[in-house]
């Protein structure tokens, strides 16, 4: 694991916002270092701010645990409007437990499906059929 470590070090180093990522996961859950949430949350802050969804998601729940809520609203809501499902069904689960309102998770579902809707490609669609019905004419023959 230390190694991993070292690699995940050199690579943040050079830029690697992956590298930033998974290194905060690392630290986060202590794996090969000492667990270090301090170190994790900076390193996730790094790598979000370079747009790393998983990283602002890692952050909204951070805030969230410590009871921080509107914080965790803030992350949450940046990556939701990034098109990460899983900020959009947390924001869901703060507003069913009272602590967002009706504005943030509608913001949320609307920023999730505007990122969605930009991401769909009539081409990626169209290659999807062709793949779907070759597998369909292999299987029946």
């Amino acid at each position: 694991m230390q190694k991993e470590v070292k690699l995940y070090t050199e690579a943040a180093e050079l830029g690697s916002i992956q590298a930033l990522f998974s290194l905060g996961n690392v630290y986060r859950l202590g794996e090969g270092v000492q667990k270090d949430m301090a170190k994790a949350v900076e390193l996730y802050e790094k790598a979000a701010m370079h747009g790393h969804v998983e990283s602002r998601f890692n952050l909204g729940c951070n805030e969230g645990k410590k009871g921080n809520y509107g914080r965790a609203v803030r992350h949450l809501l940046i990556s939701a409007k990034m098109g990460y499902k899983d900020s959009l069904e947390a924001i869901k689960r703060m507003f069913m437990d009272g602590l967002a309102t009706k504005e943030q998770y509608a913001g949320a579902l609307k920023g999730y499906q505007d990122a969605v809707e930009e991401t769909k490609s009539h081409d990626r669609d169209e290659a999807r059929g062709l793949e779907t019905r070759k597998q369909e004419l292999i299987r029946s023959e």
